[in-house]
C-alpha cells in the first residue's frame, strides 16, 4: 500500500492537510478542491509547492498536489487549506471523502469523514470524546477496541501519553477502518501533479 498514514504524527511539524476521496481520479479531486485547470506546470515537489505558496504571498491562493494510493485519491494541501469546507461537496455522487487537518494554529488535528454530500463523522484527534456529524458514533466501536475510549465514551488513555503517540494511535485506527495510505516518499520526495486553489 505505501506506508499508511501514521507517519503524519511522526513529523516534527505536521503541516499538510490531506483530503482522501474514493471513487474519483486524483485530477478530479484537485478540481473539486478548487483547483484551477492548468494553473501549475505539473508535476512539482513538496519543496516547490511550499516555495510557490510563499511566492503567492496571499491568504487566497493555496496549492494542492494530487496522487492515488490503495484505491483512494489524495490531495495534499499547502497554505491554509480548504479541505474542511469542501469535504461535503467532494463526497457527492457516491464518493467517500476524508479530511485530516493538522490545525497547527488551533489544535487539535481533526478527522472528518463525508459520504453522499454530508459530514458523517468527525472528531479532534486527542479529543475523540467530542464527535459530530450525521453519525457521530460511526467509529465508536473502533475507538473502544483501540482503547482510545471506554464503552461509556470517556477517555481510556493516560493523560501523560505523549501527543505524537496519542495521535499515531488514533491515526492507526482511521487507517485500518478506511484502508488509507499516503505514500511518504511520494509526498515528500517525488513530483506530483498540482493545482493552484483559486
Amino acid at each position: 500500500m505505501g506506508g499508511g498514514i501514521q507517519w503524519l504524527a511522526d513529523q516534527d511539524d505536521w503541516r499538510h492537510g490531506v483530503v482522501f476521496a474514493r471513487g474519483i481520479a486524483p485530477e478530479e479531486l484537485g478540481l473539486l478542491m478548487g483547483g484551477v485547470p492548468g494553473s501549475v506546470v505539473s508535476p512539482i515537489t513538496d519543496t516547490e509547492a511550499w516555495h510557490m505558496v510563499q511566492d503567492l504571498a496571499t491568504d487566497d491562493d493555496d496549492i494542492v498536489r494530487v496522487g492515488a494510493c490503495g484505491g483512494w485519491s489524495f490531495a495534499v494541501e499547502y497554505g491554509l487549506g480548504d479541505g474542511s469546507r469542501r469535504l461535503a461537496e467532494i463526497s457527492g455522487n457516491g464518493t467517500e471523502a476524508i479530511h485530516l487537518d493538522p490545525a497547527p494554529d488551533h489544535p487539535p488535528a481533526t478527522f472528518a469523514y463525508a459520504r453522499d454530500g454530508e459530514i458523517v463523522c468527525g472528531f479532534g484527534i486527542g479529543e475523540e470524546v467530542w464527535r459530530w456529524g450525521t453519525q457521530p458514533n460511526l467509529l465508536l466501536p473502533e475507538l473502544i477496541a483501540a482503547d482510545v475510549l471506554y464503552p461509556d465514551g470517556e477517555y481510556a488513555r493516560s493523560e501523560d501519553e505523549p501527543y505524537p503517540d496519542r495521535d499515531r494511535h488514533t491515526l492507526a485506527l482511521i487507517e485500518a477502518r478506511f484502508g488509507l495510505s499516503l505514500p511518504r516518499d511520494e509526498v515528500e520526495q517525488q513530483r506530483l501533479p498540482a493545482f493552484i486553489i483559486g
